[in-house]
């Protein structure tokens, strides 16, 4: 029998592209084995990885994948969308979309796996917030999704807290993705932040490795922002 230690295993969603993607790799750059929820085609063929194609806004769906899912040891909700529009234009359909993929989605992965994770005295949890979080003309729906994930880790960490399990909020800025090409935001372009560019997936996904490592046991229940100094003048 190897005496090898069993590979740390990570869920992320949105594994297929922009911060999930970015995420997805530098767990598996750490050694990770990762199993990728998307609704999208993977993008990643590498040792380690496995894909499950699933949509995340359906919810019976995302149930039956994550029953699937064994000894996980970390979850990263990194999957989303975002809808603009202000008032007296507001999309009912955009606004349950969001919803459902942000929030909906977070609860059902966190309500299957988590846990688990307690029961072994020791798991990851970060979600993907936003700036935006704090409100902004025009996103007020998509604002109100990633708020809703602030509040539910606040009230999660302090459940799991003394069995081990973290969990917390990275909410980057205006972030370098296929996101700020999407013609449904043509309306609203990100502003770069002070730091004169916008933040790269790559910083954001280093951020989500070092909550996930052990020297991050400490840290629970908090939103990180990563925006380049867009936050400081609130």
């Amino acid at each position: 029998m190897s005496n090898e230690p069993r590979p740390r295993q990570a869920v992320v969603t949105g594994s297929s592209s922009g911060i999930g993607l970015a995420i997805a790799q530098a767990l598996l750059d750490g050694g990770w084995h990762v199993a990728g929820l998307d609704v999208a085609p993977p993008t990643l063929d590498r040792p380690g990885f496995t894909p499950l194609a699933v949509d995340l806004a359906d919810g019976p769906a995302l149930e039956r994948a994550a029953a699937g899912l064994q000894g996980v040891d970390a979850l990263v909700h990194a999957a989303g969308v975002l809808r603009v529009g202000p008032l007296g234009r507001l999309d009912a359909a955009a606004g349950a979309l969001m919803w459902q993929l942000h929030v909906d989605a977070a609860t059902r992965l966190a309500n299957a796996l988590v846990p688990a994770m307690a029961d072994r005295g020791q798991g990851r949890v970060v979600f993907i917030g936003s700036r935006v979080a704090q409100g902004l003309p025009g996103r007020g729906q998509y604002a109100a999704t990633k708020a809703a994930l602030v509040a539910l880790a606040r009230s999660w960490a302090v459940e799991v807290a003394p069995r081990g399990v973290t969990v917390n909020v990275v909410s980057p800025g205006a972030t370098a993705t296929a996101m700020l090409q999407d013609p449904a935001r043509a309306a609203s372009a990100p502003r770069l932040p002070p730091i004169g560019r916008l933040v790269e997936p790559a910083e954001i996904a280093a951020l989500v490795a070092y909550l996930l490592s052990p020297p991050a046991a400490a840290i629970t229940g908090q939103e990180l922002r990563i925006c380049g100094g867009a936050s400081l003048a609130q």
